[in-house]
């Protein structure tokens, strides 16, 4: 089957079974059998592939296994792909799930802009979408459907309004340039001016970008108390890393990341990333539940979870308890289910769905540690503060979803 000039195997990596991590994919005469096909459509090659990617995969798999392997007599099978950061490609293979792969529900989508256009797909499809990875606040606004893990208004308007207050009163941006980093820097610049702080400049990267050093050139010379960056995977490691190398400290200006994942603090070490402040949707050490689960994860992976591995297994998890008490995978059903059944799990505990698709759980305010206070591998964050889910996220009525009753 062609999709233009690129063939099948460009799109679809592989489908995951139960047995192994990454086998082979399965025959066509496989995937016709009763089944409930699920797809993780995720980064599995670019800035992405370590804080999501075969992570997610896993996570996946991992909640499928813990859900039995089967629900309403079918067998469970996880498929994934890359979408390579571009959107036509992650639609021509969603477009492919459904029609032949019988695939009921995505999962993770870690671009914004593959998000919103995969999860628009999806609602025309009669399929169901999470987006976990991805975090407009777009996608539970005019273009809401189901998003699970954080979102540019969680990880941005209490830790700008805090640091206004504080003293730090004027920002520099530096942003990627694509939906996700817009959003982020305009839900922080709002939240900033709202409580009297100014937003002296901006510059603009491309996705993936190697150097950083004209824009943090840019972002000094701006004289702003506050570099923010608004970017996340290997764009955060490049920017926070070459920042470190020219001498850029709170002595002269503070460094704002808007969106960290432990991934990236392991990436960076404890050196480079002490005294970090920011906002994360899980930490595998918070509590007995989270360390039993993120051991299981570390037995496959070798690595600890992030927000976004903890997340695709919560949702999918999620997706097939919903479609057991359904009783049928059908979407319009499954999605009623989603939203009457609590999300009780280690990641958000007696979380609700609200009616804009938002999962509301708690996060978390940490600091990273510096190398003399942690006291093993992977022991990163000092948990400051607990926000309930209910402060965390942006309130229903003001983001304009049209599934939101007026």
């Amino acid at each position: 089957m062609q999709f233009g000039h690129l063939n099948r195997r460009d799109f679809i990596l592989g489908v995951s079974g139960l047995a192994a991590a990454f086998p082979l994919a399965a025959s066509a005469q496989q995937l016709r059998e009763p089944a409930i096909n699920i797809g993780v459509l995720t980064d599995m090659s670019g800035p992405f592939a370590t804080l999501a990617g075969a992570g997610s995969v896993t996570a996946a798999e991992m909640a499928v296994r813990e859900f039995g392997g089967e629900v309403l007599g079918k067998k469970v099978r996880v498929l994934f792909g890359d979408h390579k950061h571009k959107v036509e490609i992650a639609s021509a293979l969603v477009t492919q799930w459904f029609n032949d792969e019988y695939v009921g529900a995505i999962f993770d989508m870690p671009n914004s802009g593959v998000a919103l256009a995969c999860q628009k797909l999806a609602s025309e499809r009669g399929r169901i979408s999470a987006t976990v990875s991805g975090g407009s606040s777009d996608l539970t606004g005019k273009d809401c459907t189901s998003t699970w893990a954080y979102d540019t208004y969680s990880n941005t308007a209490g830790i700008a309004s805090a640091m206004v207050k504080f003293g730090l009163d004027t920002w520099y941006f530096i942003t990627v340039d694509y939906a996700f980093g817009w959003q982020l820097e305009q839900d922080a610049s709002a939240a900033i001016e709202r409580v009297g702080g100014r937003v002296l400049g901006r510059s603009r990267h491309p996705l993936n970008a190697k150097s950083f050093l004209e824009y943090l050139d840019a972002a000094q010379d701006s004289g702003a108390k506050v570099i923010a960056l608004g970017s996340a995977g290997s764009d955060t490691i490049n920017a926070l890393t070459q920042a470190a190398e020219i001498g850029i400290s709170p002595r002269s200006q503070t460094l704002c990341p808007l969106l960290v994942f432990i991934s990236e603090v392991h990436a960076l070490g404890l050196d480079v990333a002490k005294g970090m402040t920011f906002i994360d949707g899980f930490y595998w050490d918070a509590d007995d539940q989270t360390r039993t689960w993120s051991k299981q994860f570390f037995d496959r992976r070798k690595v600890m979870p992030t927000m976004s591995h903890a997340g695709v297994y919560s949702s999918v998890l999620h997706y097939l308890r919903a479609v057991r008490a359904a009783g049928t995978d059908d979407a319009k059903a499954v999605a009623s289910k989603m939203r009457d059944l609590r999300v009780n799990d280690f990641f958000a505990k007696g979380g609700e769905i609200r009616a804009d698709g938002r999962l509301i759980h708690d996060m978390y305010l940490v600091e990273v540690k510096a190398p003399e206070e942690s006291r093993r591998p992977w022991d990163y964050y000092k948990i400051l503060s607990i926000i309930p889910g209910d402060q965390a996220f942006r309130p229903l009525g003001e983001g304009k979803c049209p599934l939101v009753p007026a």
